[in-house]
């Protein structure tokens, strides 16, 4: 056992030190009556890092993040320097930093289920609750065979050998355990309060797009010793597997993208079953592991929208050549009929014609779906088109809900979101969008990270470090054929020790960064900057960056970070350019989160899809086991 699993099977034997707290237990059997094993079906074979805690949470709260070890700091302090400050441990940022990649972790099991409302998830920052009730107890009797049933399995082989699962199988042994194997579920042979609490929440664990077909609740506990073991245990384990899959341990994201470095707070057994079979109420105790910002309620209510007026036989836009006005196509008809044009006579000549009324309405459907408005009937707007089909909404509803759960829980309300498919940046304070820009994002090939951190600083008259792949990639083989292209350019060029190229190019017009970046150091040495390349912004598809963000309006943006009640607006900071490197602190830092959401719902409540320009929501569905 490694350490990491030591230390976590650990804290989970300390968790269910307080379950025999708060809970009365059976008489530990002094000869443990050998019965049948009882094998407990595998969680989803997804090789995750569980997070332990050391107390269970209450039902209605959620873990709040350590506070930042980053000194506070009352005002922003404008620092001038030769070269930007960095962190020790920091890479140096750069374009296309982001290509490091990380090794990837083993594949994440598929499978899907079918979701429907859920009351409105606790709030966080919630009055703690009433001492959570004591947990039901069984006739002592049936303590023995649990032991047995657990030691039995135990013993059992995993499908396959992978830490997380034989560490989770481990955790429920050492929570029974720590209760001298006494039920969580039976009282007098029968379901207890809590139980049927609990079976109420995963009835519905399709309505969180949730899948337990590999752990099914049981439907009663049966009249003998062999059945109530069976049905305790199999309680037990779709439970955990409902917390586990809702807390975020149904995907590991970087079996998605090595790229994707979000790390789901993945609940471990000992807490879920602390917080469901002792907390007041199971039910709201086992739907709280899902998530609670807003963004996720949203697609959810979404979900059961599209369930409940699902129609029976959607028009469907079959994949063919690019089609322009004048062109005949036999799947014209079909368009007319998506898009509800009559066949007038008077107006139509010819049903198999793309003509300019077809055209207009396929260019306001590209533009409502925030796609290049050209009217021609293109690859990707047939895909469009086909997500229009009930199933694949679904799909993708489901998809994006699921990278809810790869989100840090806690939500303090201020916070930066860059939404990838989007290409926009949007900064929330107090839990309201107050600034909304375009970005420009990575190409396909050299894609921007998924991953949050803290922005910290800003810089005005950055310098840009060149990246060695762009060096390697792009500036080497043009100096072979103009060897004074860099100096020419501007760049400040060297030779480190061991006789690799370093470009730098300092602050200027031309500089790549343009005249100001927003740092938080990270492991992918990506930050969001300005740029040069103005007119980028007016194109609806913008990834054309090396996996750094280009900002549109970017001392807006400063002064909203700045804050103007610190005395800074976008005046002056726009008076610092062509003064020097300066660093100015932000007064605190801030929450960014770099997202992928291909499905959200806008400030209207209306449902907004997007294309999936780097392939991830197509491999997050295939892995979850979704249509299309």
């Amino acid at each position: 056992m490694t350490a990491q699993m030591t230390r976590l099977l650990a804290a989970s034997i300390s968790l269910a030190a307080l379950v025999l707290a708060l809970a009365p237990t059976a008489p530990r059997a002094q000869t443990p009556t050998p019965g049948p094993a009882i094998i407990l079906p595998p969680l989803p074979d997804v090789d995750v890092n569980v997070v332990p805690l050391e107390a269970p949470p209450k039902p209605a709260q959620i873990q709040q993040p350590a506070p930042s070890t980053a000194p506070a700091v009352s005002s922003p302090v404008v620092v001038e320097t030769t070269s930007p400050p960095r962190p020790a441990a920091s890479p140096a940022p750069a374009e296309a930093a982001a290509i490091v990649a990380a090794p990837p972790l083993p594949p994440a099991a598929p499978e899907q289920a079918a979701p429907a409302p859920l009351p409105a998830p606790p709030v966080q920052n919630a009055a703690p609750l009433a001492p959570p009730a004591a947990a039901p107890v069984a006739a002592a009797d049936i303590a023995p065979a649990l032991r047995a049933a657990l030691e039995a399995s135990a013993k059992e082989p995993l499908p396959r050998n992978l830490a997380t699962q034989k560490l989770l199988r481990e955790q429920i042994f050492a929570a029974y355990a720590e209760r001298d194997f006494a039920p969580f579920w039976l009282r007098d042979g029968a379901w207890s309060p809590t139980a049927r609490g609990a079976l109420a929440r995963l009835a519905k664990a399709g309505e969180d797009g949730l899948d337990l077909k590999a752990s099914p609740a049981p439907t009663s506990p049966g009249t003998d010793e062999k059945s109530r073991v069976a049905a305790e245990l199999a309680l037990t384990q779709a439970v955990v597997a409902y917390g586990y899959q809702a807390s975020g341990g149904r995907i590991n994201p970087r079996a998605i993208a090595h790229l994707i470095t979000e790390k789901p707070e993945v609940a471990e057994p000992g807490r879920i079953l602390a917080a469901v079979a002792l907390g007041a109420d199971a039910d709201a105790a086992l739907a709280a592991f899902n998530p609670l910002h807003a963004g996720y309620r949203a697609l959810r209510a979404k979900l059961a929208e599209l369930r409940a007026s699902r129609p029976l036989d959607p028009v469907r836009i079959s994949a063919g050549p690019t089609l322009r006005v004048g062109m005949k196509d036999a799947r014209v008809p079909s368009i007319r009929e998506r898009f509800a044009l009559n066949s007038d006579p008077s107006t139509v000549t010819d049903e198999l014609v793309y003509d300019a009324r077809v055209a207009a309405a396929v260019a306001d459907y590209q533009r409502d779906k925030g796609l290049i408005a050209t009217g021609m009937l293109n690859p990707v707007t047939v895909a469009a088109l086909s997500e229009g089909d009930p199933a694949k909404v679904e799909s993708e509803i489901i998809a994006n809900m699921e990278r809810w759960r790869w989100l840090p829980r806690a939500d303090n309300g201020d916070r930066i979101e860059v939404n990838i498919p989007d290409y926009t940046v949007r900064v929330v304070q107090d839990g309201k969008v107050v600034h909304t820009a375009r970005v420009v994002v990575g190409k396909p090939d050299t894609p921007t990270p998924v991953f949050s951190n803290r922005m910290q600083f800003l810089e005005v008259n950055p310098y840009w470090n060149v990246p060695q792949s762009i060096i390697k990639n792009e500036m080497l083989p043009r100096l072979a054929s103009d060897p004074g292209y860099l100096q020419r350019q501007g760049y400040e060029v060297s030779r480190s020790r061991k006789g690799e190229l370093i470009v730098r190019q300092p602050p200027g017009n031309r500089n790549a960064l343009g005249n100001i970046k927003f740092m938080f150091p990270n492991e992918h040495a990506v930050y969001l900057h300005d740029t040069p390349s103005r007119s980028l912004f007016a194109n609806p598809r913008r990834a054309y960056s090396h996996g750094c963000v280009r900002v549109d309006q970017p001392f807006k943006f400063a002064e909203i970070l700045l804050g103007t009640g610190n005395g800074w607006n976008e005046d002056r900071v726009k008076k610092l350019i062509g003064k020097g490197n300066r660093t100015i602190q932000l007064p605190r830092h801030i929450d960014i989160h770099i997202e992928y959401f291909t499905a959200f719902v806008d400030e209207a409540g209306q449902l907004q899809m997007r294309e999936d320009i780097y392939g991830y929501s197509r491999k997050l569905k295939a892995a979850m086991g979704l249509a299309g």
